[in-house]
């Protein structure tokens, strides 16, 4: 038993003997492992720490290079600026010696070369941005005009109308030649009862069975012509009976009136009138100027400024307001003393018309210089109303002959050079040489050319007179 315990024992020692020398040799080969992969890294280090050396070998020798070059160029700028300053004061002294030469030759000082060049740097700016301007005027003012033709065409297309030429006189026919007799009455008593309460002159001459009534304050002749058909057709006539029919007659043209009115402002849209100015504008319907109902002239005015002003998208509500009222003063301008569009202005002042509707009536025929585009249109569309061919009846000889005073009277004051007659003889414009008459003698003689239109002719409404002094000033480059 001893000896299997010896044998056992024996085994036991072999194999940690095994064991241990099987360590040894594992772990000489772990060993071997580790210091041959410490030696690896060592080596890649060692590679990596060479290879850094050298690029920062480099680096130094790139930077020794650099400053190297930087100390040159540091060098060489400080003998190009010492040079510059040598330069500097050299050109100083020489400019100063050429200026002071400069003064002696041409008798000018430093300040006053300057000014002198100034100014001609100013004038050659001043002719430079007056040459742009024109251009641009010229280019806007073609524009303008051919956008204004189309505006004027496609009006004139939209509110095309007819339109009869009106008298100062109505002729009323007769029955016969008898009721001339009971229309004068005994000792003429029943015609001067009639043309006292109409204020008419009713002319009775050779002409068969007509008599003509005249006035030129169109609502009264209206009354008289419906009062004296009236007495015609009753039959009796005698002054308590002609005050009785011509009071009808008044009522019926003041409901006239009223309707007429009503239908103008119906017609062109126009609304919020005060019911007294609806009153004085149906008045117009028995208006003339020129054989022109003066109602249908505005009306028709109304819708030319009212599609002008939508075409350029302004105001069309106020355009038309004060095209409809442009005229208002003609209704009472027998009544009144002053021209229509100055009544008119103190109409619709009265009846609280906003000012620009004030403003573009006193503007329409050049009271004053329109300052809105509505009054530019209302003006337009009054003379593109008046202008038409067969809006207006005025004998040709009566008008050339007009026209001709005109200038003939402007044209006998000394230092006039030429005269034109515009605007239908409505104003008179005299061109004057400039080195015979100066501004204070230019206004002289337009009131004396007015003072003497006024005492030689005779004429409706007012002339405006304006004198034109121009100065000239013409170069040619060649």
């Amino acid at each position: 038993k001893e000896q299997q315990l010896d044998k056992e024992r024996e085994l036991l020692y072999a194999e940690v003997e095994g064991k241990r020398r099987e360590l040894e040799v594992t772990a000489r080969e772990e060993a071997q492992k580790v210091r041959e992969q410490y030696d690896r890294e060592h080596k890649e280090r060692r590679a990596e720490i060479d290879r850094v050396e050298k690029r920062l070998a480099q680096r130094e020798e790139s930077v020794d290079r650099r400053t190297e070059l930087l100390d040159k160029r540091e060098a060489d700028v400080i003998k190009r600026e010492e040079r510059s300053k040598q330069l500097t004061e050299d050109l100083e002294r020489v400019v100063a010696a050429q200026s002071t030469e400069l003064q002696r030759i041409s008798g000018l000082t430093k300040e006053d070369a300057r000014a002198l060049f100034l100014r001609m740097v100013e004038d050659e700016a001043r002719f430079e941005a007056s040459r742009l301007v024109r251009e641009i005027e010229s280019e806007a003012r073609s524009m303008g005009e051919k956008k204004a033709r189309n505006i004027v065409a496609l009006a004139v297309q939209k509110c095309a109308v007819d339109q009869v030429a009106e008298t100062t006189v109505s002729v009323v026919p007769l029955p016969n030649d008898e009721m001339k007799g009971r229309i004068i009455g005994r000792e003429g008593r029943n015609i001067r009862a009639f043309e006292t309460e109409t204020g008419v002159d009713l002319i009775i001459d050779d002409t068969p069975e007509a008599v003509v009534l005249s006035a030129f304050d169109p609502v009264r002749r209206e009354v008289a012509r419906i009062a004296l058909s009236n007495l015609i057709g009753d039959g009796r006539i005698h002054p308590a009976r002609i005050e009785e029919t011509v009071n009808k007659a008044r009522k019926e043209v003041e409901a006239s009136i009223q309707d007429a009115g009503e239908r103008a402002i119906l017609e062109t849209g126009v609304s919020g009138l005060d019911p007294e100015l609806v009153k004085i504008l149906g008045r117009l319907r028995y208006r003339t100027s020129y054989g022109q109902n003066v109602l249908n002239h505005s009306i028709e005015v109304t819708h030319l400024a009212g599609v002008m002003a939508a075409e350029l998208g302004v105001n069309v509500a106020l355009a038309k307001r004060a095209a409809l009222l442009h005229d208002i003063g003609k209704a009472v301008d027998f009544e009144v003393e002053g021209s229509h569009d100055r009544i008119g202005v103190d109409l619709a002042k009265r009846h609280r018309e906003s000012h620009e509707v004030q403003h573009a009536i006193e503007a329409h025929h050049g009271l004053c210089d329109p300052r809105t585009v509505e009054a530019v249109l209302v003006a337009a569309a009054d003379a593109l109303s008046a202008a038409r061919p067969g809006a207006r009846r005025e004998s040709l000889e009566t008008y050339v002959k007009r026209l001709e005073s005109l200038e003939k009277i402007a044209d006998s004051f000394p230092g006039v050079e030429k005269t034109y007659a515009v605007q239908a003889g409505r104003e008179i414009r005299i061109i004057v040489k400039p080195e015979e008459v100066d501004d204070l003698s230019a206004y002289r003689l337009a009131r004396d050319a007015a003072k003497r239109i006024e005492e030689e002719l005779q004429y409706p409404g007012q002339i405006k007179v304006t004198v034109i002094r121009e100065t000239r000033a013409t170069e040619y480059a060649k």
